[in-house]
C-alpha cells in the first residue's frame, strides 16, 4: 500500500494560529503550569437562558430533522430583519445562505467564486484563516499592510494599488480581529468610490462582532454607506460573539442572489443542513430580549480600559484603543533587540511571546500570525483578575528584559 499523501489544497496551508494557541494552553495546562490565558476568542459568558429554553424546546417538540438547506423560515425571517435594522437594506430569501459558523459560510464563499489564479485582497493585520481559506481555494491572497500610521485600515490608495484585472474579491473585517478598529461611513464611502471603478471586484465584510461596539450608535455597514454596491458585496455575521454562542456553530451571510445560490448549491453536499437545534437558539437570540448583548458590551468596555491602561503603562509597549470586539493589539517593538535574563535575545514577536509564556506563564498570540509584526494579541473576553494578573505578569517580563 502506497503512502498516504495530502492533497495540495492541505499542503499550501497552515493550521490556525489562534486554534493552536489555545491547544498548546490547553497541553501546558494538563502538564500543570498555571497559565494566564489571554489568547481565547470567545465570550467566557455562558448563552442566554432565553436561547437555552428555545434549544431545549426545539428538542422536546421534535424538531431535531432535516431542515431545509437554507435554513427554516423562522430563522431566514429572523436573520432578514435584523440584517435590515442594521444595514438598512432589505434582502430577500434568495439573497440567504446559512451554515456551520460564520467560518464555513467565508470557506464556501470561496469555495463557490475563486478559480486559480484569482486574486483575494487581504489587509494586514488579518483574522488569520483567510489568507489559508483563499489558498485552499485555489485563490491568492494579496496581502496589504495597513499599519498604525494608518490606523489599521485599508485606505483607498492602498485599495487601488492592490487591485489588478485578477482581482475577485477584497476582505473587509470590522470591528476588526486582531485590532478592534471601526470603519467610518466617510472612509467606507471612499473605499467605495475605489470600488465602483472597479465592477468586476466582489466585497466580503466580515462583521460578526458588529454588536461589540463601543462608540455611539451601531457601526456603519459598508452595503449602508454604499447601497448601489449591494449586488456584489457579502455580508457575512453570525451568533457566536454576540450572544455567547461559539459552540452552537451558527452562522449566516446575506449577498448577491447568484453567489448564494452556488454557496447553498455547495452547502447541500457539504452537510445538507445546519443543525435544527442551533437554527431554533439564534432565532431566539436574534427575535428575544437583547439587554445581554448591551451587558456584555459593558462588560468589555470596562475589560478593555483596565487592560488598554496597563499595558499602555508598560514601558516598550503601545496599545490603541480597540473601538469594538474584544481584542487589544499591542506594539512590542521596544522589546525587540533586547535579552531575556538568561541571555536570549529577543528577534521578533514569536520570540517575545515565547519568552512571555516561557517566563511569565502569559498566553498571547504574536502579530505575525495576523500578517503585522512586532505585535501581539490579547483577549479581554476574560475576567478582569485575569487581565490584571497578565498585564502584571507582562509588566514583570519587561522589566527582567536588558
Amino acid at each position: 500500500m502506497s503512502e498516504y499523501q495530502p492533497a495540495s489544497r492541505v499542503t499550501r496551508i497552515r493550521e490556525s494560529a489562534s486554534v493552536l494557541a489555545a491547544a498548546r494552553v490547553r497541553e501546558l495546562k494538563a502538564e500543570g503550569r498555571s497559565i494566564i490565558d489571554l489568547t481565547v476568542g470567545e465570550p467566557d459568558f455562558d448563552t442566554p437562558d432565553h436561547v437555552k429554553q428555545a434549544a431545549i424546546a426545539a428538542i422536546e417538540a421534535g424538531e431535531t430533522k432535516y431542515t431545509a438547506v437554507t435554513g427554516t423560515p423562522q430563522l431566514r425571517s429572523a436573520i432578514l430583519n435584523h440584517v435590515e435594522r442594521r444595514t438598512g437594506i432589505l434582502y430577500s430569501a434568495a439573497e440567504i445562505t446559512i451554515a456551520g459558523g460564520a467560518k464555513q459560510v467565508i470557506f464556501t464563499a470561496f469555495m463557490a467564486s475563486l478559480n486559480e489564479g484569482d486574486e483575494v485582497i487581504v489587509p494586514a493585520p488579518y483574522w488569520v484563516s483567510y489568507p489559508d481559506m483563499v489558498l485552499a481555494n485555489d485563490g491568492t491572497p494579496v496581502i496589504v499592510p495597513c499599519g498604525d500610521e494608518v490606523g489599521f485600515k485599508l485606505t483607498p490608495e492602498a485599495l487601488a494599488a492592490a487591485i489588478t484585472p485578477a482581482t475577485k474579491w477584497v476582505i473587509l473585517n470590522a470591528p476588526s480581529n486582531p485590532t478592534g478598529v471601526v470603519y467610518t461611513r466617510a472612509e467606507l464611502e471612499a473605499l467605495a468610490a475605489v470600488l465602483e471603478e472597479n465592477p468586476d471586484v466582489y466585497v466580503l465584510t466580515d462583521e460578526i462582532y458588529d454588536e461589540i461596539y463601543y462608540g455611539e450608535g451601531q457601526i456603519t455597514s459598508l452595503v449602508g454607506a454604499a447601497p448601489q454596491l449591494r449586488d456584489r458585496v457579502l455580508v457575512v455575521n453570525g451568533v457566536s460573539k454576540a450572544y455567547a454562542m461559539t459552540g452552537w456553530r451558527l452562522g449566516y451571510a446575506v449577498g448577491p442572489a447568484p453567489l448564494v445560490a452556488s454557496i447553498n448549491k455547495l452547502q447541500s453536499q457539504i452537510s445538507s443542513c445546519p443543525s435544527s437545534i442551533s437554527q431554533a437558539a439564534a432565532t431566539a437570540a436574534l427575535t428575544g430580549d437583547q439587554s445581554f448583548v448591551a451587558e456584555c458590551v459593558e462588560a468589555y468596555r470596562e475589560r478593555r480600559d483596565v487592560a488598554v491602561a496597563g499595558l499602555k503603562a508598560v514601558e516598550g509597549l503601545a496599545c490603541e484603543t480597540p473601538q469594538g470586539a474584544f481584542y487589544a493589539y499591542v506594539k512590542c517593538a521596544g522589546a525587540v533587540g533586547k535579552t531575556t535574563p538568561d541571555g536570549a535575545r529577543i528577534e521578533n514577536d514569536q520570540d517575545f511571546v515565547l519568552y512571555l509564556l516561557d517566563s511569565a506563564s502569559v498566553a498571547v498570540i504574536p502579530g505575525s500570525s495576523y500578517g503585522l509584526g512586532p505585535y501581539f494579541r490579547i483577549s479581554f473576553a476574560t475576567s478582569l483578575e485575569t487581565i490584571k494578573a497578565g498585564v502584571e505578569a507582562i509588566d514583570k517580563a519587561v522589566r527582567a528584559l536588558n
